[in-house]
């Protein structure tokens, strides 16, 4: 995209000596184009009014992206996001696995809590744990790598279906063909309303004696849940008034991972 070229930038631009604008002005000018155009196509008249310039400047950043593939034009509907950004973005995608984008921001967590940190993704009625971060804490919390453990039971587990309907909760509740009391069902899923609306989840011990978690949701560049992190620690460092602290420190971390993902939080 760096190589877009321009005539003079009319009077909307910043010109340079001999009246050619300057490469980054116009690299940020296309950039506006492309920007322009995520909601659909537009015709060159509606694309120059949205964009605030002339036609003519219009007219000759679009061509040059049409030139890259990196916009379409077709007559009768205008400009649009090209083929190009398809290869751009699935390119991108592959860079950005998963695991290795958080990595970082699990160390960092962890040597922040001094705790054990996961990460993991929802597997079919289980969160598998695609990840995990040794605390400094002389416990031992039993989980590895690739192994699968119940939603309803660990904090990480909740974080992942937090978007989901209270019918996909209970669902989620139970294994299939397991016996659950109906009183108890009644408890998690008023402890899932409330977790839905802060944006995070606990586990009290339900999936470990002794051991407590605060966990968050990671999303991806749509904004779906994409995975969950948390922290994780023995009941004696877990109080209640400690996992309360943890819930802004966990989510920073979980939305940082997110933003690198390329999810914008809503304003």
């Amino acid at each position: 995209m760096a190589s877009i070229k321009s005539a003079t930038i009319d009077s909307e631009g910043v010109e340079e000596a001999g009246g050619k604008a300057s490469g980054s002005q116009t690299l940020l000018r296309g950039l506006d184009v492309i920007d322009a155009l995520i909601d659909g196509s537009l015709p060159l008249a509606e694309l120059s009014e949205k964009l605030d310039l002339t036609r003519s400047t219009t007219h000759r950043l679009a061509s040059a992206l049409v030139e890259r593939r990196l916009l379409s034009f077709r007559p009768r509907e205008g400009y649009s996001l090209g083929p190009k950004l398809l290869e751009l973005g699935h390119a991108a995608s592959q860079q950005m696995h998963l695991p290795r984008v958080a990595r970082p921001h699990l160390e960092q967590l962890s040597a922040a809590t001094e705790d054990t940190v996961h990460l993991g993704v929802l597997d079919g009625r289980h969160a598998l744990y695609l990840d995990k971060v040794p605390g400094r804490r002389r416990i031992n919390i039993g989980s590895r790598l690739g192994e699968r453990h119940p939603i309803a039971s660990t904090g990480l587990g909740k974080a992942l279906i937090l978007d989901k309907s209270e019918p996909e909760w209970t669902d989620f509740y139970a294994t299939e063909g397991t016996p659950f009391d109906s009183t108890a069902r009644a408890v998690w899923l008023e402890r899932m309303r409330g977790y839905a609306q802060k944006g995070y989840a606990f586990d009290l011990e339900e999936n470990e004696d002794q051991i407590r978690c605060v966990a968050a949701p990671v999303r991806g560049v749509d904004g779906k849940i994409v995975a969950a992190l948390s922290v994780s620690s023995a009941a004696q460092y877990m109080s209640d008034a400690r996992m309360a602290e943890l819930t802004k420190t966990v989510t920073d971390a979980a939305n940082a991972i997110s933003t690198d993902l390329g999810w914008a939080p809503k304003p």
